[in-house]
This record gives structure tokens, sequence and C-alpha cells, in this order.
């Protein structure tokens, strides 16, 4: 016979505190017809809870979430009151020549996705040479 532990309130707690939330914000990205596609997970995540800002060729992306928890029994007494809170964030590095207006993010099912062009090359610097009059 196999010993199993009981499970305690700090088990339920750190559980759902941080067992599915380590995995958040996975990343899938792709390169189709002169366009990224960035389809990153965020579950349990409302629309609202979700920010993107560019800045300096940047993209970051962060998600912060509280949710309140109580369980009262047949008396409608409060027997246990959870609070957790859980933010997550990551940044990709689009390119300087991007704007915001170029980045379109939508929301649906616990995916965010953003699109947006790929960046412009940029020609090599060539020296160049100044007369002297």
């Amino acid at each position: 016979m196999r010993y199993v532990p009981e499970r305690t309130l700090f088990d339920d707690f750190f559980n759902d505190a941080f067992g599915d939330r380590g995995s958040v914000m996975r990343t899938d990205v792709y390169k189709k017809d002169g366009t990224y596609t960035m389809c990153v997970e965020l579950p349990g995540y409302q629309k609202s809870d979700i920010r993107l800002s560019l800045y300096n060729g940047v993209l970051k992306i962060s998600a912060n979430h509280t949710e309140t928890q109580e369980e009262k029994d047949a008396k409608g007494e409060i027997v246990r009151s959870e609070r957790l809170n859980g933010a997550v964030s990551r940044s990709f590095y689009v390119g300087e020549t991007l704007r915001d207006t170029d980045l379109h993010a939508s929301y649906e099912d616990g995916v965010l996705k953003v699109t947006f062009p790929t960046a412009e090359k940029k020609e090599a610097e060539t020296k160049k040479f100044i007369n002297i009059d």
C-alpha cells in the first residue's frame, strides 16, 4: 500500500497560487507575409488585467490579477478566506522602427494575440567622404 500524505491548506494555497501560474506566458511567434504574430498564453487573466507598452523598440507585456475566495458553512459563516495576487511580465525586442500604431492586439480564450509588421531593414551605412572647398 502506498502512503499518501494529507493535503493541507498550504498545499491548496501554493498549488492554486503558484502551480499553473509558473507556466504562464508561454509564447509562440510566427512570421508570415511580412507580419509577426505573437500568441501569448495568459490563462485566468481578464482583458482588463493585461497591459502592453512599447518603448525604445521593446514590447513589454504585463498582467496583474487579484482574486478573493471565501468559503461559507451552512449557516453562512466564513470558514475560509483567501486573497491571491499574481503578476507576470515579459519583454520582447521588436525593433526601434516600430511605432505603437503598428501593433494590434486582441485577447480571447486566455490567449493574447499581438501582430505587427516585420521591422524594415536599415541599409548598412557606408563611409562617405566630404569634399573640402
